[in-house]
C-alpha cells in the first residue's frame, strides 16, 4: 500500500472504483478523508485501518472481492497468494493455550511464536498488541480475537507469521455484547498490503460453517492443523 496520501483520482484507481464513487463516498463519511484547500485528500494510514474494519465486518462475498483488489497491489517482490496454512506453522499453535486473561493470552502466544523463532523480540511485539486493544479490542462476536498491532516494531520480527492459541474456556477480550473468546490469531506482517490480504484470507476461514466448531474440538496440535489445512484448501 502506498505511504503518500492519495488524492480522490489515486483512491479510486488503487479500489478499482470510479473517481465519482469516491467522491460520493467521502461526502457521505463512508471513506475517511478530508477537504484540504476544497480538494479531496486520504491519509494512507487512515486508509489502511478503513480496509481492517471493512475486513471485520464484511461477508463471504464482500471477502472475496477485497482480497481481489488487494491482490491487485502485490509487494514489488511479487507477493503470491496468501495461504493460512504457509504462514501457520505447527510450532506456532498452542492447544490449550495455558491463559485465563487478556494480558496473560497476548504474553502466552508471543511467547509461543519467540519459541518457535519467528518473533524475535517478544516483549516488543506484546506492547503494541495490548496498545493496539486498549484503542480497538480485535474480539470478534462468534469468540474469535485477531491480534495485531497497528503499528508492528519492525525489528521483532523478519518475515509475516501466525501463531495460533485455543484455550479451554471463552474468556472476556473485549469482544461484542460481553461476549467470551477462546480462539486467538496473532497476525504479523510487516507490510500493509500483506497484513490486510492475511486478514481477509484469515477472516473468509473463520466464516467457514464448520471451522470454529472443529477447532473447539481439537485436541492437539496435529488435529487443530489439520482443521486449518483442509479450510484453507477449501478456500483456494
Amino acid at each position: 500500500m502506498a505511504k503518500e496520501d492519495f488524492d480522490i483520482n489515486s483512491l479510486a484507481a488503487y479500489l478499482h472504483i470510479t473517481p465519482e464513487q469516491v467522491k460520493r463516498m467521502a461526502e457521505r463519511g463512508r471513506l475517511p478523508g478530508r477537504r484540504i484547500g476544497g480538494n479531496w485528500k486520504f491519509s494512507s494510514a487512515e486508509i489502511h485501518h478503513w480496509f481492517e474494519d471493512r475486513i471485520g465486518l464484511s461477508t463471504e462475498q464482500e471477502l472475496v472481492e477485497v482480497e481481489e483488489v488487494l491482490d491487485k497491489h502485490r509487494t514489488p517482490a511479487g507477493l503470491g497468494e496468501i495461504t493460512i496454512s504457509d504462514l501457520l506453522t505447527p510450532e506456532n499453535i498452542a492447544v490449550p493455550l495455558k491463559a485465563r486473561t487478556k494480558n496473560s493470552v497476548i504474553q502466552k502466544i508471543c511467547e509461543l511464536a519467540a519459541n518457535s523463532g519467528a518473533l524475535w523480540l517478544p516483549e516488543k511485539m506484546v506492547e503494541a498488541i495490548r496498545s493496539r486493544e486498549e484503542l480497538h479490542p480485535t474480539a470478534l462476536e462468534n469468540g474469535v480475537a485477531l491480534l495485531h498491532p497497528r503499528r508492528p516494531p519492525v525489528d521483532a520480527f523478519a518475515e509475516p507469521f501466525l501463531a495460533l492459541g485455543i484455550t479451554s474456556s471463552g474468556i472476556p477480550f473485549g469482544g461484542p455484547r460481553g461476549c467470551l473468546t477462546d480462539i486467538f490469531f496473532l497476525v504479523a506482517s510487516l507490510d500493509e498490503a500483506c497484513h490486510l490480504r492475511v486478514l481477509a484470507r484469515l477472516s473468509r476461514l473463520i466464516q467457514l460453517d464448520w471451522v470454529l466448531d472443529a477447532l473447539r474440538n481439537a485436541s492437539t496440535v496435529a488435529e487443530a492443523w489439520e482443521v486449518i489445512n483442509t479450510a484453507d484448501a477449501e478456500l483456494s
